[in-house]
């Protein structure tokens, strides 16, 4: 099917390649001026080469599908995601000042509480938090750092203003596509990474890298580092493959670790027991160690919080670090920053309303077909309701699960979250987006990834970005341009229109 760039026209929510008067945004006129160059024909053709290069690539995620694991292709869009260099520094500080604060939170609940018994944040919350971990209390990772990797998840709403939706700090995963989303749009867009300033994504392992070295136990030493995956059947499998190959560390499952009387990790190997010094975890805490959490559990290795917690091998991120990892606590985080760090957040958190609190509760259950309504620790997308987007029974179900457990849930206003053109089979169309960047603490510094990985939701009018309900994604480009540049170049649908008011 060809698909006509002049019949697009964005909606009413705000779009991040054209203004409300429908002329290219400066940082994307370069990427407007060369699509408005191409024929329909064309651009069918770049986007049949893109998905043959994800074909050819393997690049693939897994979705889980009456009681079968279904890997499928990547979805993914040709049309990027752009981002003026200016905004993007912004977003970056306070980015690291989020997960600064976060990091400090994190050690304080393991420590001293002293947040707690300031009276900044409730005791009830943390009393029954899922993710706090007794056996954590007392520990202290190295450089004092919990969550080493963060995904945070950030909208833009109908006015521009970008806010924080919630930050993940167990297992966050997706980086992988952000880095292969960079390498298929290379093939297709060859021409453009030479007439745009289109900053790097490509430093991403090599920066890991660097970040689980900072945690050796072993400075002295060139550290083992192996990757940890629940196995071939997890939905992010795909990237524990992808990001041990790009490090150059091997990938293990738990059967392949050991740990010794000696309280060190060790490697089953041909050669023997060879120690690991750094695990990359991507396994939940609770399985992580049958010994100290789930007894049954058979995807982690017996003895290795008892090693964590000895100092004789770095886990990235650490046990526990999903107390903070918890929508409920998220509504917290602005007073952790003027707490921890006497600083005023600079990336905002979206409003939200938490339902352990009498009188908020009483407005969400007043508004409920207003709000989107929100589980504390499900991922997904899953367990949540968007009120306006739904039947009153639906209402009714959730009026229930929050009376039954208001701690459990918090609410949000329906933002009207940001749009960009998306090839769809209907055409070039507004979709809705998000954008997951990634940081990494080590202590001594903290990177954040140029830009993250976009996802977008390929179902009209749909808010859920999630690929495992049908949402797909676009590369981000973060562009350094000459602030003066003027947004000059106009989507031929708004000069269509303007040409006929002037004829009027």
């Amino acid at each position: 099917m060809a698909f006509d760039w002049r019949q697009y026209r964005g909606d009413a929510a705000y779009d991040e390649l054209f203004d409300n008067a429908g002329l290219a945004r400066p940082a994307a006129r370069s990427l407007v001026e060369y699509l408005q160059s191409l024929s329909p024909k064309d651009l069918a053709d770049r986007r049949l080469a893109a998905d043959l290069a994800i074909k050819v690539m393997g690049i693939t995620f897994t979705v889980y599908s009456e009681g079968k694991n279904v890997d499928r292709a990547w979805p993914f869009d040709i049309i990027p995601r752009v981002i003026p260099k200016k905004e993007w520094e912004k977003t970056e500080r306070g980015l690291k000042q989020r997960v600064t604060a976060l990091n400090h939170f994190i050690q304080d609940l393991y420590g001293k509480q002293q947040i707690i018994k300031d009276g900044i944040f409730p005791a009830e919350i943390l009393a029954e938090s899922v993710n706090f971990r007794p056996q954590c209390v007392g520990v202290r990772p190295k450089h004092g750092i919990w969550a080493h990797i963060c995904g945070s998840d950030l909208v833009r709403d109908g006015d521009g203003t970008l806010y924080v939706l919630e930050d993940n700090l167990r297992v966050p995963s997706g980086v992988s596509y952000m880095l292969e989303n960079r390498a298929v749009i290379k093939r297709i867009w060859p021409e453009l990474f030479h007439t745009t300033n289109i900053l790097p994504v490509d430093d991403y392992t090599a920066q890991l890298y660097d970040t689980l070295v900072a945690i050796s136990p072993r400075p002295g030493d060139a550290p083992n580092i192996v990757l940890l995956t629940p196995g071939i059947y997890n939905s992010a499998y795909f990237e524990h493959a992808y990001l041990a190959q790009q490090m150059g560390v091997e990938l293990v499952e738990g059967t392949d670790l050991v740990v010794g009387d000696d309280d060190c990790t060790y490697m089953r190997t041909i050669d023997g027991l060879k120690r690991v010094d750094v695990i990359y975890r991507r396994i939940d805490d609770l399985f992580l160690d049958p010994e100290a959490f789930n007894p049954e559990s058979i995807l982690g290795c017996k003895g290795l919080m008892r090693s964590w917690i000895k100092g004789k091998v770095g886990l990235a991120n650490a046990p526990g670090a999903g107390v903070a990892d918890d929508k409920v606590v998220y509504a917290y985080v602005p007073q952790m920053i003027k707490y921890y760090l006497g600083e005023d957040a600079i990336l905002p958190n979206v409003p939200s309303f938490l339902c352990f609190d009498d009188k908020q509760r009483k407005h969400v259950l007043a508004n409920l077909d207003k709000l989107v309504v929100k589980p504390a620790n499900e991922s997904g997308g899953y367990g949540m309701m968007i009120g306006p987007r739904v039947s009153k029974d639906e209402h009714e179900k959730f009026r229930a699960l929050i009376e039954k457990n208001p701690r459990n849930y918090m609410a949000q206003p329906t933002l009207s979250l940001s749009t960009a053109p998306t090839i769809c089979d209907e055409g070039i169309e507004p979709r809705h987006l998000d954008l997951r960047p990634f940081i990494l603490s080590r202590g001594e510094s903290t990177y954040v990834t140029t830009g993250g990985l976009t996802r977008v939701a390929l179902v009209k009018g749909s808010l859920v970005v999630n690929s495992s309900q049908g949402g797909g994604s676009k590369d981000t480009w973060i562009v350094d341009i000459d602030d003066d540049l003027p947004a000059v170049v106009s989507s031929p649908a708004a000069a269509q229109s303007q040409t006929q008011k002037g004829a009027a």
